[in-house]
């Protein structure tokens, strides 16, 4: 899967400074090196108000700078993500980072937009070593936690001080509130899951953005989450996580797919740009040009066997992603259960699986026992491939060309991507199945705006 980008679902482990090693003094150096360094988006000389600015700052902009977080990820792990993680409303809400705003406001000449990159790129890890000596300053022992109980509410209080001196308590600053205080329960051995619950209940929602807690709010939520730890909170747990290929496949039911977009009613449309290209020149050019070249050679094929009417099956699948993962030979379906999201999603495997994906992906023809609009079938194909998860690499990818697939066998094509390309859907939400449809009938209706309409 795509290297998710949101800084709010990143864990204690994934941050703490003393599992991964960085130097300042060559952060600058290690942000020119990155491919994304070398193709700085053009900023466009009109008003931050003109619709040119927001299509600029929503489209290349963003691109770019998500390019440049996956690069920095690449080199530094996952924990960089947080450069972007600005005050109030900037790329992400309610973030410790000041020296990042979000592309339309922090992209302007090569020169400067690198030196912010490297700016804010220190000051998110400054903040989490700042974090860590505050956590260390308090020696707990959870084993200890009801003679300690003092000490854990008046360092969660001080966390929470931190954070809102922070954060400046713009929009969404309680999130990683939230977040600060579920990290410190975990260095001191709370199960993570367990931390989760007990900060939620104790803040209990009671957090507004663009509003600074009082010292009552503070000393409360303080109080409540050292009352609620028990010794035994480090074993506690939710157990072994659930089969979200068996949950999709309950969501995939109920999912009210008529209710999706039927832009793609209206026939086949030629775009006037080959958005998904594009896509992959300026985003995964930007990680890997091989990985870039693979994709690009597997989206040829895709179109080749969509203009054939080919029947989309994992056969088909596997023949894109021979050449997606560069392989000498198609890969095969996986033989263990996969994970993706960082391990929060688990998806099974069994005798029948890759039957099942058959039948599924057959439904994209036609929507199964009832018939679906174009746009949902797209939608439910990309859906199927990403939680059945059926290679051991690049299900994305493969999530992507089959989304491809199903409106190219039907004449259509899209003009931009990186609604769909971009966010991570969940297995088990039926509102995000939707939200997916949503996405492509956006960049459909785009596409007819700007494309030429096809005749067959």
């Amino acid at each position: 899967m795509i290297v998710e980008l949101s800084p709010g679902r990143l864990s204690w482990d994934e941050v703490d400074p003393a599992r991964h090693p960085f130097d300042s003094a060559s952060a600058a150096q290690v942000v020119h090196s990155l491919g994304p360094a070398r193709r700085v988006p053009l900023r466009p000389d009109v008003p931050l108000a003109d619709s040119a600015m927001h299509a600029w700052s929503w489209g290349e902009a963003k691109l770019w700078a998500d390019a440049m977080s996956h690069a920095l990820v690449q080199r530094y792990g996952r924990w960089v993500v947080g450069w972007r993680w600005a005050h109030d409303e900037g790329d992400f809400d309610g973030g410790p980072v000041g020296n990042w705003c979000c592309p339309r406001d922090s992209i302007t000449t090569p020169e400067e937009t690198l030196a912010r990159v490297v700016a804010a790129l220190c000051e998110w890890r400054g903040w989490l070593e700042s974090l860590a000596g505050w956590f260390e300053a308090y020696p707990l022992e959870l084993a200890d936690v009801e003679d300690q109980q003092i000490l854990w509410e008046r360092a969660a209080r001080n966390l929470i001080l931190q954070v809102v001196d922070r954060t400046g308590c713009g929009s969404g600053w309680h999130g990683h509130c939230r977040q600060v205080l579920i990290w410190f329960l975990s260095r001191w051995g709370v199960a993570p899951d367990v931390a989760l619950e007990l900060v939620d209940q104790a803040v209990g929602g009671r957090f507004r953005s663009w509003t600074g807690p009082d010292t009552v709010l503070v000393d409360d939520v303080a109080e409540q989450l050292a009352l609620s730890l028990r010794p035994d909170d480090g074993a506690r747990s939710a157990g072994p996580a659930p089969d979200h290929l068996k949950r999709w496949l309950e969501v995939r039911e109920v999912v009210p797919w008529q209710e999706s977009p039927d832009g793609g009613a209206e026939g086949p449309v030629t775009p006037s740009r080959d958005g998904a290209a594009e896509d992959i020149h300026s985003f995964d050019g930007a990680l890997d040009p091989a990985r870039a070249a693979g994709l690009l050679a597997a989206l040829e094929l895709v179109r080749a066997d969509a203009a054939r009417g080919a029947s989309l099956d994992f056969e088909l699948l596997r023949g894109w992603q021979q050449h997606v993962l560069a392989t000498p030979q198609p890969p095969p379906f996986r033989s263990l259960p996969a994970f993706a999201k960082r391990g929060r999603e688990r998806y099974g495997i069994g005798p029948d699986t890759r039957d099942r994906l058959d039948a599924c992906l057959a439904e994209s023809a036609t929507g199964g026992d009832r018939p679906l609009p174009l746009i949902a079938r797209a939608a439910r194909a990309y859906l199927d491939v990403c939680f059945f998860h059926p290679f051991d690499d690049g299900n994305a990818r493969s999530a992507f060309l089959a989304l491809v697939f199903v409106l190219a066998r039907e004449g259509v094509a899209l003009s931009g991507v990186s609604l769909i390309r971009r966010v991570t859907f969940q297995a088990d939400d039926p509102q995000d199945a939707l939200i997916l449809a949503r996405s492509i009938d956006i960049h459909l209706a785009e596409t007819r705006r700007s494309g030429v309409p096809s005749t067959r």
